[in-house]
């Protein structure tokens, strides 16, 4: 398996560059790698050991945090349950989703329901707070070099992320037995939305799909995110910025035997944004190809249900 050869770039050593540099990236690969990203590694480590025990929890126990209706949007979501768009086979793995509170008299609440915490990981909710906090900080961040690159003023997102209903994804693909039959942990897919900024999981088996249709190992080095285009960042950019196929595939041998664990961060626009093409990324030789206007949380519902987690 061939490593995408993806560059690292540095938050607080190539600001002056940063725009062009990740819009390359983002360009090529539809990929970019991040360090000195603000993510504090003591709590990252907090996080890793705090989501082992919680997947280590009786099924039972974790099936008390599943919320029928929710379309998986807080707590846990079960074993086999989600599947990517056009597969025939659900995807490997369970799950655990913490978002943004808002006031329950916010216009957004019907959309963003309020997080549930399991009492029986001491210290989860504290942890995964502070950590969807930094996720959010670090992602903006990305966000402003992003416009940049685009032409866009460095805080042209700043509206449409507020109060985003950005979702952090305590992921686990435990190990594969031959029962999985033609399963997968992840099946090909592209993010549904802007970024998505993961932390790297210390088993190996993300990959993209390059332009010239391989498929590329994506490997961070210690201390750096991975950070992707999902779909409404395609649409808003008329593909300017590509969202990228990418899966987890299946470990072979002895490996296959081993837990697989990941933190994703889905950053997301606020519910009531809505889509109009930017005219920057927009010409004759790219013309828009989404006239008619939705709002994100729209676009998001359509997506749920084509992955079978809204019904």
């Amino acid at each position: 398996m061939d490593l995408a050869q993806i560059p690292v770039l540095s938050l607080v050593a190539d600001r002056a560059d940063l725009p062009a540099r990740i819009g390359e990236s983002f360009r090529t690969f539809g990929f970019a790698m991040i360090r000195d990203h603000g993510i504090d590694q003591s709590l990252i480590d907090q996080a890793w050991a705090r989501t082992e025990e919680f997947f280590a929890l009786p099924v039972e126990t974790k099936q008390k945090y599943f919320i029928p209706g929710q379309s998986g949007a807080r707590g846990y979501t079960p074993f086999r349950t989600e599947v990517a768009k056009g597969a025939k086979e659900k995807d490997l793995k369970e799950f655990w989703h913490v978002g943004r509170d808002v006031p329950a008299d916010s216009p957004l609440a019907a959309s963003m329901p309020p997080n549930i915490w399991p009492t029986e990981v001491e210290g989860f909710e504290e942890t995964f707070r502070e950590l969807y906090a930094q996720f959010d900080e670090a992602g903006a961040k990305v966000l402003s070099a992003i416009a940049v690159d685009l032409g866009l003023d460095a805080g042209w997102f700043d509206a449409g992320i507020e109060d985003g209903n950005s979702v952090m994804r305590l992921l686990h693909y435990p190990p594969v037995s031959a029962e999985s039959g033609g399963a997968i942990r992840a099946g090909a897919h592209e993010d549904i939305n802007l970024i998505t900024l993961l932390l790297g999981a210390q088993e190996a088996g993300l990959e993209l799909l390059s332009k010239d249709g391989r498929w590329l190992s994506v490997a961070p080095p210690e201390g750096a995110i991975v950070v992707n285009i999902g779909d409404m960042l395609q649409r808003l950019t008329n593909h300017v910025l590509p969202s990228t196929t990418h899966r987890v595939r299946n470990p072979e041998g002895a490996r296959a035997g081993h837990s697989r664990y990941s933190m994703p961060f889905f950053l997301h626009l606020r519910s009531d944004f809505r889509f109009v093409t930017l005219p920057e990324c927009v010409s004759d030789e790219n013309p828009d190809r989404y006239p008619v206007s939705i709002t994100a949380d729209d676009y998001l519902q359509e997506r749920l249900r084509e992955i079978g987690l809204k019904m």
